[in-house]
């Protein structure tokens, strides 16, 4: 298989729907297109190569064999191989965008004013779990503020 090839297309069609999801409008078309055209396609992309990776029917790079997921060892093992590399890479691809989307709706939802969301949905592209907790911060900020005007002291 052509590992860097399928890594740059991934890769640049990943791209391609954070600029959408970060600066088209938030209507019902673009973001279902984000989550078919982006989140499944990429999901489908890892479906499609980590069956037959994993199952030995191709070469990952490594020469084959079954990769062990119960120790550190073996999941180097399999992230040193270009097919292994590729796969994991997808797969953040996938879910990074999926968590993506998902600050994206209930930022709107919140009232989020755009310019606060880009610079989230960066970090969630770029380090995802970071960026998760950097909005769930800023959304609980929000929401306690929120909170205490509209109880009464």
């Amino acid at each position: 298989m052509n590992w860097e090839l399928i890594f740059t297309i991934t890769n640049n069609w990943a791209l391609l729907m954070w600029l959408i999801l970060a600066l088209a409008p938030r209507r019902d078309f673009v973001m279902t297109s984000v989550f078919y055209g982006g989140v499944s396609l990429l999901a489908l992309a890892y479906a499609v190569i980590i069956i037959p990776l994993l199952t030995g029917m191709i070469d990952g790079g490594s020469g084959g064999g079954t990769p062990d997921f119960g120790s550190l060892a073996g999941v180097k093992a399999l992230l040193a191989t270009d097919g292994g590399a590729v796969v994991g890479w997808i797969h953040y691809l996938s879910f990074d965008l999926f968590v993506g989307m998902w600050v994206a709706r209930n930022a709107d939802k919140y009232g989020f004013a755009r310019w606060i969301q880009v610079p989230i949905l960066f970090f969630v592209l770029m380090l995802g779990p970071l960026g998760l907790i950097l909005y769930l911060l800023l959304r609980f900020t929000r929401h306690n503020r929120v909170a205490d005007a509209v109880v009464p002291q």
